[in-house]
């Protein structure tokens, strides 16, 4: 096995990240905009699907953008999928029949799947010797990025009000022209397809199944309060610019949280932390809901924090229970089983309905509990030092 030591293009990951970052910026941007829809007269349950419609494309076609990249270099897709994204969700705030506004965030969410596999492999092949952590950190710049979209937004749009949405295209045709002129022209790909390849035991699926189902429930959690706690906490008259701050703090810990919690896994397991952050949110989610001044914002960062702890643990622990596999695994974690949690907020959207936010969020809080219990159905492995810096 070759041990040379390879220098990371810390010029490329930096562009990389800061193109992650707005990508992910967009994809917190139709939750955002939640309530300004329902506010111009869109049902609760018709933004919902927006949302989860968005999800199905953005997420559910990774695994295929995944292929293509696996296929062959696509270079094109990082700035084009950018661009395209910017271009269309811009017009959110402009359009005013549902069937346009379905069809618009269908199509922008293509942009986004088409982004995050050729990024991914593009921060791998620039890493050096230093791949865990500049996978680490091209997460946690995504995670950043979901944090500050409703701290941008929010005043943006009450001030300017809701057609100032087109504004909100020009970060992306700044990162796409960035991406043009700096994203690396050759990628290699550490983990090529492999032909042949032994068929998977069903031990190996049954484990995997698991963590998909983990990171499905943790997902609906994560995506239902981005949706709908906006909505909760004005019915405590707790006004939306408010709401904007506490959601960029429970978003903003979670990247810390992930970053930390990637490297505890390191240490001592993934399983373990995995299981310790999913059990301990819910019950920080519930007493958040009947908190109020800076205890709620403590609550609310912890929360986020334990929430997404474990978001890069589960892709790392698929790749090393599908280790023959590892592009398929990261494309179930980072789209299928992420998407699926999206597409049930659609779901959520209707029960909120008949049943009332209050009622949903609730709900929602107790679902990282159910994940962490699924979680404890994982096989705990050994960490393979050799395989980490100073190991």
């Amino acid at each position: 096995m070759n041990t040379a030591s390879t220098a990371p293009n810390k010029g490329k990951i930096v562009t990389i990240c800061i193109a992650h970052l707005f990508n992910d910026w967009y994809m917190n941007y139709v939750q955002t905009m939640l309530p300004f829809l329902v506010a111009a007269g869109l049902s609760v349950s018709k933004g919902a699907f927006l949302v989860s419609a968005f999800t199905v494309t953005s997420s559910l076609l990774q695994p295929v953008s995944g292929y293509l990249v696996d296929k062959k270099n696509q270079r094109w897709m990082v700035f084009v999928g950018t661009l395209w994204m910017a271009v269309l969700l811009s017009l959110i705030g402009v359009l005013r029949s549902f069937p346009l506004l379905l069809v618009t965030v269908v199509l922008a969410g293509l942009g986004t799947a088409a982004f995050h596999p050729q990024a991914s492999a593009m921060i791998s092949s620039v890493s050096g010797d230093r791949r865990g952590l500049s996978q680490a950190i091209f997460s946690a710049s995504g995670n950043v990025g979901w944090a500050l979209t409703p701290l941008m937004v929010v005043p943006f749009v009450q001030a300017y009000g809701i057609e100032s949405t087109l504004w909100f295209a020009i970060p992306g045709v700044l990162v796409a022209g960035l991406l043009w002129f700096n994203a690396p022209r050759n990628v290699s790909r550490a983990t090529p397809l492999r032909r042949d390849a032994h068929p998977i035991p069903a031990s190996v699926r049954l484990e995997l199944s698991i963590v998909v189902l983990v990171v499905a429930f943790r997902s609906l959690a994560y995506f239902g309060l981005i949706s709908f706690l906006p909505l909760y906490l004005q019915q405590r008259n707790i006004s939306l610019l408010a709401g904007s701050r506490l959601l960029f703090v429970m978003l903003l810990s979670g990247a810390v949280g992930g970053l930390i919690c990637g490297y505890v896994s390191d240490l001592i397991g993934r399983k373990i932390v995995i299981v310790i952050s999913l059990l301990a949110a819910s019950p920080l989610l519930y007493l958040f809901l009947h908190a109020s001044g800076p205890a709620s914002y403590i609550l609310l960062a912890l929360a986020g924090a334990c929430l997404l702890a474990s978001f890069s643990v589960t892709v790392v622990t698929a790749q090393e229970i599908l280790s023959r596999n590892a592009a398929t695994a990261s494309g179930l974690m980072l789209g299928f089983s992420i998407g699926i949690g999206g597409l049930g907020v659609g779901l959520v959207g209707l029960i909120a309905e008949h049943s009332g936010i209050t009622y949903v969020i609730h709900l929602l809080t107790w679902l990282p509990l159910v994940a962490g219990v699924l979680a404890l159905g994982i096989k705990g492995r050994k960490i393979p030092k050799a395989l980490y810096p100073g190991g």
